[in-house]
C-alpha cells in the first residue's frame, strides 16, 4: 500500500493497482498492470511505477518492463525496460526522481522513470548466495537497506555519516483485552446499540420471551423523506438521485416512535411516486411546461420518442442535445419575425461559415416541418467557428452546459446583441442569387443598408460636454438598447414607483458623467455624456439586464406597485358603476358565476405594458408612454414621427436548481404565419421551450415571478410591420451549384475523380430518381449509463458529422454513374472515423494531405437543396438518418427508402448487404463501406422492387416473398455467407462498373 496527497494506492496479487479516496476508501480508478501478479510499486509526484510477473508458457515469469502511469491523465505512458529481473522498486527523490530497482539475486539498477535504463547503472549486493527478501529507503533518502533470506541486513549509504530520522513514530501494538473494564453505558442515548450489553450464554427462556399469542408483528414506519432530497432529486428512468443533505447520521434512525408518528402524519400527503412528486406545487416551484425538457433515447434512438406529447401545434420545435443549443429560443424569435424570416431565406453568399446563410437553411426546414422538431446543428457548427463569438464567451463547453454554472440570462442577451450585429454585417449588400457565383467572392463589408439595419437600426447622437464648454458630437447606429435602472435611495432603502415607459426613456436617452479626453484641455476631464436618437426603429429590442438581486428587487417592487394601481382602478370603476347604475350593478352582483373583478393571479408580477407609444417631437426630443393594446393613434397625431409598438417577444431565464436552468421564449405569432401554417387568421401567444410548444395567455407572457422566472429580452414591433416589407421568398439556389468545382485538396488530381458532374442536358427534372448514400464520422461519443436492471440508458447521443455524400444518376444512358462524390472538409476534431463502416480514413478530410474531392459542407448542402427543390426522388437505404445528420428536411413523397420497401411490420430492419445478396446475388461491403457502391445497390434494389410489384402481383404474393426473406435471414443469422474463394460479382454489376469506367475515360479524353 502507498499513500499520496490525492489517493490511497492498493496493490493486488492479480496484477492490478487500485486508487481509492483518502476519506471514504471508495474506488476511484484502477490500473491493470500485469497479467500475472504484482510484486511491488511506488508513487512519486504524478508518476506511478509498478513491477511484477506476466503469464508465459502456463507459468509466471518476471517481467522486465516497468509499467509507468501518469496520474494527471490517468493513463499509461511508455513502459521502462530494465536489465535486471525486478522484484522491488523505490523512488529516491534526492536524485531527481530516480528509481532504484532490485532483483531477488541482489542486482540493483538506478534509472529515470521517463528515460532509458543503462547497463552501466547496475550494482551488485553481496548476499553470499542468499536471496534478497525485502528492501526499503530511509526517510532521509540517504540510505538503502536490504534484507536477505539468511537474516542479514545490508546497509548502503551515500556517505560514512548518513543521517537518519531520530524521531520516528513508535511502533503501535494491538490493544490488550479489556473485558473486565467495560465502558459506562448511557441508557438515555437513543442511538445506544443494545448489542454492547454482555449477556451470558444461558439455556433457559428469558423474561422478555413473550408467548406468540401475546405478540403482534408491527413494522416500524419509515421516516418521511427529507424535503431537501425531494427538491434536489434528479430522475434517471425510475430511479431518483439526490445529494445527501447530511441532516442525519448515515444508516442510523432514532427510536422516537411517537414523535416519528406525528411527523409522519404531517407529511403523509407526499406521494411516493416520482411522477406524483413532480406535480406537487408546494414541492416544485417551476411549472412543468417551463422546466428543461430532455429527450429520452431508446435503442431505436428518436424513432419511438413521442414529440407530439410536447407539441400539438404545427410549429416546429428545436432539439436541445446539440452543444450551445441554449440559443434555440432566440432562433425561434428571429424565425417568427416575418421580415427576418423572408430576408435570410433570400440571402446566399460564398462565405463558408455565414450565419445568415445557415439561418436561411434552418428557416427553410422550419417552414417545411409540420410539427416535427428540427435541429440547428449546421447553424451552431458555423456559429462555433466565428472568432467574435468565442471572444465574447458565447461558446460553451459541454461541462458548462451540464453543470448549469453559466448565467444563461446574461449569456442570451450577449448572444442577442452579437447575432443582430453579425446578420447586419453579413447581409449588408446581399441582393438576389447572383452573389453566390460573383467573381469578387463574399459580399461582406459593403456600405449598403441591410434589412436588419432597417428593422432594428436607430441613428444615435452621442454628445460629450466637457466642463470647459467644449462639445463633441458623433453619430452612430444602435440595433438594441439596454435598460438602465434608477439608483435606489440608499438612506431609507425605498424604491419609488416608475412606469416602464419612464425607465425605457431614461435608458434610450442616457445621461451619465464620466472621465474622458478633452482636446481643448489636453487632458482627461469630467464630462457629461448624453445620448439622443434621431429616428425610431421598426422593431425595438430591449435587453433587460436583470443580472443581480438589486435589479430583481427593483423589478419586483414595480410589479407590486402596478398590482396595487390596477386593483385600486378596478375598485373605483366598480364604485362608479354602483353609483351611476345601481339596478345594473345589483343584477351583476346577483348573477351566478359572474365576477366583476379581474383575477388577481392575472395581475400579479406584471410591470411591462403590452403596448407603448414613442414620439419624436420637432425638437428631436423623445416621448415614451405606456399604451393600451386596442387603442390606436389619435387623428391629431403625426403618424410619421409617432409609432405604436406592440409587445411580440419576451425571453425569460428559468431558475431551476434541479436541472441548472433553461431559457424560454413567449412569442406572439401573427396572422401571416398562422395563415400559412394552419390556414387560420388570428394572433396567439405561444411558449417555446426547445421542442415543447404550447399556446399561453397574454398575461402569462408578461408575468415574471422573480423567484424562478427572470426577464431577459423584450421585442416591441411597430404596428402593421409586415405591410411595410416585401415578404416574398425567391429561392436563391440556382442550377449552377451542380456544375464542376475545384477541390479543396491540394493533392487531388483528375485521375482520382470518382464521379462525372452533370451536363447541361442532364439537369434533373421533377420525379427523377437519384441514388443517395452518405458516410459519417463521430465528433463526440455518446454518454450512457447502466440502470439498476442492467439496461443501458442513453443520456446524450453521439454527435455525428457528415464526411462523404454520393449521388448517382437514376436514369438515362449513364444510369448508376455518380455525379456527386464529395468528401466534406471539417475543422472540428474527429474522435472516431468509423473506417470499418464509413470507409473514411484519417487524412481523407484534411485539405493538406487528402487525395479525395474535398469540398465544404455548405457547397454540398446547396447541391442537395437544389435537388430537393427541383422535386427529385432520392433512393437509398436508411435515408432518415442520413438526412438528419446532414440537417435537411425533405418531404416524405420525395424519399424512397429500401429499408422500408422490404420490411414487414413489427419485424427487424434488414441490412443493405443482406438484401443485395438475397435479391441481386451481389456481395457488397466486404471490408469497408463504399457510398458509391451502396447508392448503386439501393437503385438496383428499387428496380427489383418495381419488377416484383409492377406485374399486378397480389399483395399476398409479395408478402410471401418477404416471409421467405425473413425465414432465410433467421436461418443465416442475417449474415451473408463468406465463399471459400473469391467469387466474382454478378454480370450486371460488372456491366455497371465497366460503364462507369468507360464514362470516366470519355470524360478525361
Amino acid at each position: 500500500m502507498r499513500q499520496s496527497n490525492r489517493f490511497f494506492f492498493c496493490g493486488h496479487t492479480s496484477g492490478k493497482v487500485s486508487l481509492r479516496d483518502l476519506r471514504s476508501f471508495k474506488l476511484e480508478h484502477e490500473f491493470d498492470a500485469y497479467s500475472g501478479s504484482l510484486s511491488d510499486f511506488d508513487v512519486h509526484g504524478n508518476l506511478l511505477v509498478t513491477c511484477g510477473f506476466s503469464n508465459r508458457m502456463n507459468g509466471l515469469s518476471c517481467d522486465r518492463f516497468l509499467m509507468v502511469y501518469d496520474l494527471r491523465m490517468m493513463r499509461a505512458i511508455s513502459p521502462l525496460q530494465v536489465h535486471v529481473d525486478p522484484l522491488f522498486l523505490r523512488f529516491i527523490p534526492t536524485y531527481t526522481s530516480r528509481l532504484a530497482i532490485i532483483s531477488q539475486s541482489g542486482q540493483c539498477q538506478f534509472c529515470e522513470p521517463t528515460g532509458l535504463a543503462s547497463p552501466a547503472d547496475i550494482f551488485h549486493i553481496n548476499t553470499v548466495g542468499q536471496l534478497v527478501m525485502t528492501f526499503d529507503v530511509s526517510s532521509s533518502k540517504q540510505a538503502l537497506v536490504f534484507g536477505d533470506s539468511g537474516g542479514c541486513v545490508h546497509l548502503w549509504a551515500d556517505s560514512p555519516d548518513a543521517t537518519f530520522n531520530a524521531y520516528s513514530r513508535e511502533t503501535e501494538f494491538p490493544m490488550p483485552c479489556m473485558v473486565d473494564t467495560l465502558p459506562h453505558l448511557d441508557w438515555n442515548d437513543d442511538l445506544l446499540p443494545l448489542s454492547l450489553i454482555p449477556v451470558p450464554l444461558i439455556t433457559e427462556s428469558l423474561l422478555s420471551d413473550w408467548p406468540t399469542a401475546n405478540c403482534s408483528v408491527t413494522p416500524r414506519r419509515a421516516p418521511p423523506v427529507d424535503l431537501e432530497i425531494l427538491r434536489t432529486m434528479k430522475k434517471v428512468g425510475f430511479i431518483g438521485y439526490a445529494p445527501n443533505p447530511k441532516t442525519k447520521l448515515r444508516n442510523q434512525v432514532p427510536y422516537k416512535l411517537k414523535e416519528m408518528d406525528a411527523e409522519f402524519d404531517s407529511y403523509n400527503q407526499i406521494p411516493e411516486s416520482p411522477i406524483g412528486r413532480e406535480e406537487e406545487p408546494h414541492l416544485y416551484m417551476v411549472p412543468k411546461k417551463y422546466r428543461k425538457v430532455t429527450i429520452k433515447y431508446s435503442k431505436l434512438g428518436l424513432e419511438d420518442f413521442d414529440f407530439k406529447h410536447y407539441n400539438k401545434t404545427l410549429f416546429a420545435g428545436l432539439e436541445p442535445h446539440i452543444p450551445n443549443a441554449y440559443c434555440n429560443c432566440m432562433i425561434q424569435v428571429l424565425y417568427l419575425l416575418e421580415p427576418i424570416r423572408c430576408h435570410v431565406q433570400n440571402h446566399l453568399c460564398q462565405k463558408e461559415f455565414c450565419l445568415g446563410c445557415e439561418l436561411g437553411f434552418l428557416f427553410h426546414m422550419l417552414d417545411l416541418s409540420r410539427g416535427d422538431p428540427c435541429q440547428a446543428s449546421n447553424f451552431l457548427r458555423a456559429f462555433r467557428t466565428i472568432p467574435e463569438a468565442s471572444a465574447l464567451g458565447l461558446i460553451l463547453a459541454d461541462s458548462d452546459e451540464a453543470t448549469g454554472k453559466v448565467n444563461l440570462g446574461r449569456l442570451i442577451q450577449s448572444w442577442n446583441r452579437f447575432i443582430l450585429t453579425q446578420l447586419h454585417q453579413e447581409t449588408q449588400e446581399q441582393e438576389g442569387p447572383q452573389a453566390y457565383r460573383s467573381v469578387m467572392g463574399s459580399t461582406f463589408g459593403s456600405s449598403g443598408e441591410s434589412v436588419i439595419g432597417k428593422l432594428f437600426g436607430c441613428e444615435v447622437e452621442n454628445c460629450s460636454t466637457c466642463r470647459c464648454g467644449k462639445e463633441t458630437v458623433r453619430v452612430s447606429s444602435s440595433l438594441l438598447f439596454t435598460l438602465q435602472y434608477p439608483d435606489m435611495n440608499s438612506a431609507d432603502k425605498t424604491i419609488r414607483q416608475y412606469e416602464f415607459a419612464e425607465v425605457l426613456k431614461r435608458s434610450i436617452c442616457l445621461e451619465q458623467n464620466t472621465q474622458a479626453w478633452c482636446e481643448n484641455c489636453e487632458k482627461y476631464q469630467p464630462t457629461v455624456q448624453t445620448r439622443n436618437i434621431r429616428c425610431l426603429p421598426d422593431v425595438l429590442v430591449i435587453n433587460c439586464e436583470v443580472n443581480s438581486r438589486k435589479e430583481a428587487e427593483f423589478w419586483k417592487c414595480q410589479a407590486e406597485y402596478e398590482l396595487h394601481n390596477k386593483m385600486r382602478k378596478e375598485d373605483l370603476e366598480a364604485m362608479k358603476m354602483k353609483e351611476n347604475n345601481p339596478t345594473e350593478w345589483e343584477a351583476l352582483c346577483n348573477a351566478e358565476g359572474l365576477s366583476f373583478y379581474t383575477s388577481i393571479e392575472e395581475l400579479k408580477n406584471i410591470w411591462i405594458p403590452c403596448s407603448i407609444k414613442m414620439k419624436l417631437t420637432k425638437n428631436k426630443e423623445l416621448e415614451v408612454t405606456n399604451w393600451t393594446e386596442n387603442e390606436g393613434l389619435r387623428p391629431s397625431e403625426d403618424e410619421e414621427n409617432t409609432y405604436l409598438y406592440d409587445l411580440v417577444v419576451t425571453v425569460a431565464h428559468i431558475l431551476d436548481p434541479r436541472t441548472g436552468g433553461n431559457l424560454v421564449a413567449h412569442i406572439k405569432v401573427g396572422e401571416t404565419y398562422h395563415q400559412r401554417k394552419e390556414g387560420v387568421t388570428h394572433k396567439q401567444w405561444y411558449l417555446f421551450n426547445d421542442f415543447l410548444i404550447e399556446p399561453v395567455d397574454k398575461c402569462e407572457a408578461v408575468q415574471f415571478d422573480l423567484s424562478w422566472k427572470i426577464p431577459c429580452i423584450l421585442y416591441y414591433a411597430r404596428r402593421n410591420l409586415n405591410s411595410k416589407y416585401d415578404l416574398t421568398i425567391k429561392n436563391p439556389i440556382e442550377a449552377s451549384v451542380l456544375l464542376a468545382e475545384a477541390s479543396l485538396a491540394r493533392k487531388q488530381r483528375k485521375c482520382h475523380a470518382t464521379f462525372i458532374p452533370l451536363m447541361l442536358n442532364e439537369m434533373p427534372q421533377p420525379s427523377d430518381l437519384v441514388g443517395l448514400d452518405a458516410e459519417f464520422v463521430t465528433l463526440n461519443q455518446e454518454e450512457a449509463e447502466l440502470r439498476s436492471d442492467g439496461t443501458k440508458s442513453t443520456i446524450k447521443p453521439s454527435q455525428m458529422s457528415v464526411a462523404r455524400i454520393t449521388c448517382v444518376r437514376g436514369q438515362g444512358p449513364n444510369e448508376g454513374v455518380p455525379f456527386i462524390d464529395d468528401y466534406i472538409s471539417t475543422q472540428e476534431q474527429v474522435v472516431d472515423y468509423l473506417t470499418q463502416y464509413s470507409g473514411i480514413k484519417p487524412g481523407d478530410l484534411d485539405a493538406k494531405i487528402s487525395s479525395k474531392h474535398l469540398t465544404t459542407l455548405k457547397s454540398t448542402y446547396l447541391k442537395l437543396r437544389f435537388l430537393i427543390d427541383v422535386g427529385v426522388k432520392f433512393v437509398g437505404h436508411g435515408l432518415q438518418k442520413d438526412f438528419r445528420v446532414i440537417n435537411l428536411m425533405i418531404p416524405k413523397e420525395q424519399v424512397i427508402d429500401t429499408v422500408y420497401l422490404f420490411h414487414m411490420p413489427r419485424k427487424r430492419m434488414i441490412s443493405l448487404r443482406f438484401l443485395a445478396w438475397y435479391f441481386l446475388e451481389l456481395k457488397i461491403q466486404g471490408e469497408t463501406h463504399d457510398s458509391i457502391e451502396d447508392a448503386q445497390t439501393a437503385l438496383q434494389l428499387y428496380r427489383k422492387y418495381l419488377k416484383l410489384t409492377k406485374h399486378g402481383i397480389d399483395v399476398d404474393e409479395f408478402r410471401k416473398i418477404l416471409k421467405g426473406l425473413y425465414e432465410k435471414g433467421r436461418k443465416m443469422d442475417w449474415k451473408v455467407p463468406e465463399p471459400e474463394g473469391e467469387v466474382p460479382n454478378s454480370p450486371k454489376k460488372a456491366k455497371e462498373k465497366s460503364r462507369t469506367v468507360q464514362c470516366t475515360r470519355n470524360r478525361r479524353e
